[in-house]
């Protein structure tokens, strides 16, 4: 006795799809998705929500406010067209009257160093970088907290 020739102890399930008695669409019925093997009908929802990214929801949002950036060109060139005297203090309540900000704005204000300065002016309470403090102190504004 060879072991391809032991009985076997598992029932064979039905192989489906292989031609045989049932002709070719083996008591599938005829084509569709339902006919194909492997199918697999999901709802909508769940399609939208496998493209929606994994991190998702009102948890991730930012916990600090994003600070709103002006260049120090900017504010030179905009007090110079606007028809400001040199050295006007620069503060946050001062761009809101310049309406670069809106009237109820509660975020930080942030000063770069981009662009050349026009006419020196004066900061107030406003966060700066390095390289714009060096810019305005050069032109002859004062910077204060």
């Amino acid at each position: 006795m060879q072991l391809n020739e032991l009985p076997s102890i598992r029932k064979k399930s039905k192989r489906v799809g292989r031609g045989g008695k049932r002709g070719t669409t083996s008591g599938r019925g005829t084509k569709g998705q339902k006919s194909r093997a492997g199918h697999r009908i999901r709802p909508a929802q769940r399609d939208l929500i496998l493209r929606i990214p994994k991190a998702r929801g009102f948890r991730n949002k930012p916990q600090e406010p994003v600070a709103v950036v002006f260049n120090v060109g900017f504010l030179s060139e905009r007090l110079k067209r606007d028809g400001h005297k040199e050295g006007v203090a620069v503060t946050q309540e001062f761009l809101v009257a310049m309406k670069l900000l809106p009237s109820r704005f509660q975020g930080m204000v942030k000063i770069l160093g981009g662009g050349d300065i026009v006419m020196p002016f004066h900061v107030k309470g406003l966060k700066l970088s390095k390289e714009a403090g060096e810019k305005i102190q050069k032109a002859g504004g004062t910077i204060s907290k």
